[in-house]
């Protein structure tokens, strides 16, 4: 399948963007939503939030879904298929062609060259990250340009934000950006490690969203059983997904 830019001109079915919509029983807005959710993750994971998709949600390439409706069988399958499938018609350069998608240059790569295969990537409120285990580096795209940081032992996998300020999680727990030290931006690129432990993975690593996920499906069934209300259950479920 083949889906061209999405923009406010021509129309929807000419680019097949209806057609996918119609397919799995969303809107073409919800279709759309999740486009430039998948763009900012390059593919690889989408963070969305439409009512449509079950409120806020995650997805990772591989399978792994998360929707705010969480006991929502039937969401959870449609969601998850059509990230699939827009993830795999994902173009290099991004669906949008050219501009911040693909950061000026070809391949739809925002970060300096030379960095390998992002293992984790995303978006958060306007900022874009891409973690490169093999060159231990962490790229940051923000309004005034593309910051580069050596994460050193550190692993990625997942972002939050708070106040405006990144944190980062991996195996090791949270990691502040401003423990990280910033490099210059022609900083050399060091030799790429194939060791296990810092291999690039074929998708992000999700344990430590798993083990919030494990959390919000154990407070559901407290708020289910009444031991929690609705507000505490709103509140706590809340708290967990800004760990993500």
């Amino acid at each position: 399948m083949t889906l061209e830019a999405h923009n406010d001109e021509g129309p929807d079915h000419a680019s097949g963007l209806q057609i996918v919509a119609d397919r799995h029983g969303v809107s073409l807005e919800a279709v759309r939503h999740l486009m430039r959710a998948l763009e900012a993750g390059n593919g690889t994971m989408a963070q969305f939030d439409h009512p449509e998709l079950g409120g806020m949600g995650q997805w990772f390439s591989g399978g792994m879904v998360m929707v705010g409706r969480m006991f929502d069988a039937e969401l959870k399958a449609r969601v998850a298929g059509l990230c699939a499938e827009l993830a795999d018609a994902l173009p290099p350069g991004g669906w949008s062609g050219s501009g911040r998608a693909a950061g000026g240059r070809g391949g739809g790569e925002w970060w300096p060259a030379g960095l390998g295969r992002p293992s984790s990537a995303g978006a958060q409120n306007g900022l874009r990250y891409a973690y490169f285990p093999e060159t231990r580096r962490l790229a940051i795209e923000s309004d005034a340009g593309v910051a580069l940081y050596d994460t050193g032992e550190h692993q990625i996998s997942g972002v939050s934000q708070s106040d405006g300020a990144l944190r980062f999680t991996g195996p090791q727990g949270s990691i502040a950006l401003d423990t990280l030290r910033r490099l210059a931006p022609d900083a050399p690129t060091p030799a790429r490690d194939a060791s296990p432990a810092s291999a690039p993975a074929t998708a992000p690593d999700s344990s430590g969203d798993g083990d919030v996920f494990t959390k919000i499906e154990r407070l559901a069934e407290l708020h289910g059983r009444g031991v929690l209300t609705e507000a505490e259950f709103a509140e706590k479920k809340a708290d967990l997904l800004s760990r993500l």
